[in-house]
Order: structure tokens, then sequence, then C-alpha cells
């Protein structure tokens, strides 16, 4: 399917509730370190619940072992600062999708380092929750395949 690599990430809970995505879309997650909580942080765990004996993630020490072992058919980074529409992506199976921490996104030397997509919003708040931003990609990339 795809590949949510999430660099960095800082909030407990948005790591389990993507756990619980990975598992119900068929994703693989990819934890870039250093990680803002530990894996077994309580918050981490309530928040990925059972799922978290059903799917296997990685934890990488840097993005690069990642995309060097992953070796995914394309990345995208997703940011607010992206230059693509992420609903105008033709988007493949084995893609991955980068996304940046909570508090800071992603620095500039990754989201130029590979095709960039952002998801719209309206107002003048900063971002979208990162649990909710990768649903919304894995979701649209997902339904280029009639879910399947």
């Amino acid at each position: 399917m795809f590949h949510i690599i999430l660099f960095e990430p800082e909030i407990p809970p948005n790591a389990g509730n993507i756990i619980r995505l990975s598992v119900n879309t068929g994703c693989n997650l990819h934890l870039i370190e250093p990680l803002g909580f530990s894996i077994d942080e309580k918050s981490f765990k309530r928040a990925g619940m059972d799922y978290m004996n059903k799917k296997d993630f990685q934890v990488w020490d840097s993005l690069e072992t990642c995309t060097d072992q992953v070796r995914a058919d394309r990345y995208f980074t997703v940011s607010t600062k992206g230059k693509k529409l992420y609903s105008n992506i033709s988007y493949k199976e084995g893609d991955a999708f980068i996304f940046g921490p909570e508090s800071r996104g992603l620095p500039e030397r990754i989201r130029d380092s590979f095709e960039s997509v952002y998801i719209p919003m309206k107002s003048e708040g900063r971002s979208l929750n990162l649990a909710n931003a990768v649903s919304i990609i894995v979701y649209e990339a997902w339904k280029r395949f009639d879910f399947q």
C-alpha cells in the first residue's frame, strides 16, 4: 500500500492514532528519531489501544536511513508550504508521505528534497492536527484504488 513517515513526531496520541490508521488502511508506518516521547509511554499506548499488537512500525535513526531502506517508489512531503494541492496528484501504490513534527513542520531542506503537497485551509490557523492531515492524505491516495 503506502508508507507513512513521521519525521520527529512530538505528541504521543497523534502517533498512536496514526498507528490505528495504518492498521485500518494497510499502510506501513515509520517514525524518525528523535521522538518527542517514548514508545513505552502510557499516552502513546492508550491512543494506539489494541492496535499496537496488530501493527509493526519501524523507528529509524534518520530520514536518510529510512529512505535508503524503504525504497518507496516516490516520496511526497506534506506541508502547509507545499507546492501542489494534495488532491491533484496521481498517487501510485508504494508512494511514501513524509509529515513533520507538530510544533514546527518539516525543515525546508527536507520539504524541498521531494515533491511537496499541501492541504488547503481557510482559517488563519497554523496547521491541521497531524493525525487528521495523515488521514486526509492516506484516504485520498487510497481512494484512487477504489479502497482495494
